[in-house]
């Protein structure tokens, strides 16, 4: 068969009118899209050296809390702190992770558009062969056709390239553009998942320091309890200790017993004789109950003046009453503490929280979310200290609690 110029030229000018128009703009936003695709390749590269670099230094913690040792409740209050830092971190890392997989997805459908895209160019060009082909060419174009693996083979072949127009080769440039964009989608989906396994592996050696720094706690009290020497020396301590937080609800009392004086009478708060709710709903495992009992550290029969609920870190702490939050914050003994006006001089408390969800001054509804189960404060595991107080004195809490 003899090559004919004229069918070729025909059919090159069909082509080119066709697609020109598109080519171009085509070409300038595929490059764009890698530039893209490079600067977000960097970006989670970094992404993942910064979740390295962030990782907390259980060792070193431990290491600067020993300073404090020697006073229990300066220990206590820097080790609460720590202990909220690590808090606010794995929360962090968790909404990243959320972030991360759905940035994955993303990556995902950009690879399979990509490949759609590359694979339908490869088959435009094989076609671009064959008309050329059928149109005129001699037998090189079938052999070209019928040997080559790939498209890329194809055009490694020196006589094929000497032929091809500038239309043909701005259409190469164009298919190994999108060829080097679906290699950096790749990249992309690899590194997204990298910086993923880089988050989860952070929060879960964060989530570990957490429980390294409560043994810490938990073993420094405990040592702290055993070293005082003399039974009158322990007695003293524990009431310091009840005096010490008697003195502050006191205080409080006493401040709220003078805003409500000044308060109109249609504005003072007033219980209306309703049962309260259990304060941690499905966990009603009492670990120390209220009353007269044998103090598990110092040895005595001591009176316990509420309920201590054992529930998991985390567990929702419910407001048992509707009323007014008259205190949302830190006592080195109470730790992380609630304290509610029901009205008529009736008054809960919830202590030992790891957050407070509620602050002085608002009002909450029976069954509102307040705080969460913690061991912060005097307090060597995770429970909520739930008392009740009456005109000044702690009552039974099981007297309200349904």
């Amino acid at each position: 068969m003899k090559f004919n110029i004229r069918i070729f030229l025909t059919g090159l000018v069909l082509c080119l009118v066709l697609v020109m128009s598109k080519g171009s703009v085509y070409a300038s936003s595929l490059e764009e899209s890698i530039k893209q695709k490079q600067n977000a390749i960097s970006q989670a590269q970094n992404e993942k050296k910064q979740l390295q670099a962030g990782m907390s230094n259980i060792k070193s913690m431990v290491k600067e809390l020993e300073k404090s040792k020697k006073n229990l409740e300066t220990y206590v209050v820097e080790l609460d702190k720590k202990l909220a830092d690590l808090g606010a971190k794995i929360d962090e890392l968790k909404e990243q992770i959320t972030a991360k997989k759905e940035e994955i997805v993303q990556a995902k459908a950009d690879l399979e558009k990509a490949e759609e895209v590359a694979a339908t160019q490869y088959a435009d060009m094989k076609g671009r062969l064959k008309y050329m082909y059928e149109n005129g060419k001699d037998d090189s174009y079938l052999s070209i056709l019928t040997t080559a693996g790939s498209f890329g083979d194809m055009l490694n072949q020196a006589h094929y390239i000497e032929q091809l127009s500038s239309y043909d080769n701005k259409k190469l440039l164009e298919y190994k553009q999108n060829v080097e964009y679906v290699k950096l989608c790749k990249q992309m989906l690899e590194e997204e998942e990298q910086v993923l396994k880089q988050a989860e592996e952070s929060l879960e050696q964060e989530e570990a320091s957490v429980n390294t720094l409560i043994s810490e706690k938990e073993k420094e009290i405990n040592a702290y309890q055993s070293d005082i020497k003399t039974k009158e020396q322990d007695i003293k301590a524990y009431e310091e200790e009840i005096a010490a937080q008697n003195e502050v609800i006191q205080a409080l009392e006493k401040a709220v017993a003078e805003e409500k004086a000044r308060l109109a009478e249609q504005n003072r708060l007033k219980y209306d004789g309703g049962m309260f709710q259990m304060p941690c709903p499905g966990y009603t495992r009492i670990s120390s109950d209220y009353g007269w009992r044998i103090h598990p550290t110092l040895g005595y029969n001591k009176f316990h003046n509420g309920v201590d609920f054992a529930a998991p870190a985390g567990t929702p702490i419910l407001a048992a009453y509707t009323g007014k939050v008259v205190a949302s914050a830190y006592n080195s003994s109470m730790g992380n503490y609630i304290m509610i006006d029901h009205g008529d001089g009736l008054y809960t408390i919830y202590m030992h929280a790891s957050k407070l969800y509620v602050s002085t001054g608002k009002m909450v509804a029976k069954g509102e979310t307040i705080a969460a189960v913690g061991t912060t404060g005097r307090s060597t595991g995770n429970h909520l200290h739930f008392g009740v107080r009456l005109n000044g004195s702690y009552v039974s809490p099981w007297n309200y609690l349904k």
